[in-house]
């Protein structure tokens, strides 16, 4: 009887557990869920708009020939130039400001000459800021300045009449034709862009102010410097007598376009129309630049260049001419983008 009795009170005292426990247990589910159901939503990160695009190439390129008893003749010739196309763009609503830097610089020498030569020299930056007249629209406001200059002097090399030429005869028989901020060419454009595509822009500005400046005192006349108002009717005339800078005025036509084929080869061109109010508006200054490159592989590139320059104020050799230059080279080529 009393073995029973112990019996009967074990299961009563483990069925009273069981359900206190479960009790426990759904107690404790109930304020787990209550928790989770005050907790606050996480919420997706939104990602930050990005404003700012900015890239920058690099181009290196090198070239070396060298004879020994070549029937054909020649000139052992060792070359090198150097490239930088920087920008730095800004976009946010209706507004743009775009900013590119152009640096080139190179030589040349040649066993005929014991002179290095340049044969590559250019400082160009341009900087425009620009704002839609509507959210859908092609047209903008635009104000822009722009810079172009060179790093060293040039010269144009005569034959010195001497045999067997050494370094300092062929310095001596040397012209200067240009240095730094010798001629420099700066604007300040006003006006309005037309830019239906990425590629193709058109921008009018018809109050365009800047300089030509030109530091070197005997470089002043060939680039038709005013002369000083103390030197009027002198008869012999020295290069300090001229102005270092004349201020000119007008209207100016700046068209960009740019063209990408199977991603490989690359077109651009930029050709600037420039009439002074001031002074003969009818000869315009000219500038027509044109660059194909062909990435050929990831870090080597075909690159073919010409600059076009027509200025009326410009005088080469005592008369007015059209300045054209080309280049050709295989370059080492890096590229830095932004993320």
């Amino acid at each position: 009887m009393k073995i029973r009795t112990i019996s009967l009170a074990v299961i009563a005292l483990t069925a009273g557990f069981q359900s206190f426990a479960q009790t426990n247990v759904q107690d404790a589910a109930a304020a787990a869920a209550a928790a989770l159901a005050a907790a606050p939503e996480a919420q997706a990160e939104v990602a930050k708009p990005v404003y700012w695009k900015k890239s920058a190439v690099m181009n290196l390129g090198f070239t070396n020939t060298t004879l020994h008893s070549w029937a054909a003749g020649g000139y052992n010739t060792v070359s090198l130039n150097s490239a930088i196309d920087a920008n730095a763009n800004y976009a946010k609503d209706l507004m743009a400001w775009n900013n590119r830097l152009q640096l080139g610089y190179g030589f040349l020498y040649s066993s005929d000459k014991p002179i290095l030569q340049k044969s590559t020299d250019l400082f160009y930056g341009e900087s425009k800021w620009a704002y839609r007249t509507g959210a859908n629209s092609h047209f903008s406001y635009t104000a822009s300045f722009d810079f172009r200059s060179q790093f060293s002097n040039s010269y144009k090399y005569s034959n010195p009449k001497v045999e067997d030429p050494t370094r300092k005869d062929w310095k001596d028989s040397r012209t200067l034709q240009s240095g730094l901020i010798s001629p420099a060419y700066t604007n300040l454009a006003l006006g309005m862009q037309w830019k239906p595509k990425d590629w193709f822009v058109v921008n009018v500005a018809p109050l365009t102010g800047g300089f030509t400046i030109v530091n070197n005192p005997s470089l002043r006349k060939n680039y038709s410097m005013p002369l000083k108002e103390e030197y009027a009717g002198v008869t012999e005339i020295e290069g300090k007598m001229y102005e270092f800078a004349r201020f000119q005025l007008g209207a100016q036509i700046k068209t960009d376009f740019k063209m990408t084929i199977n991603k490989v080869i690359n077109y651009e061109t930029q050709l600037v129309l420039f009439s002074d109010y001031l002074n003969k508006p009818q000869n315009m200054r000219v500038n027509w630049d044109n660059k194909i490159t062909w990435q050929m592989a990831k870090y080597f590139m075909i690159a073919f260049q010409t600059w076009l320059i027509y200025d009326p104020n410009v005088f080469i050799d005592g008369k007015q001419s059209i300045q054209f230059k080309e280049y050709l080279s295989i370059n080492f080529t890096y590229t830095f983008k932004s993320k």
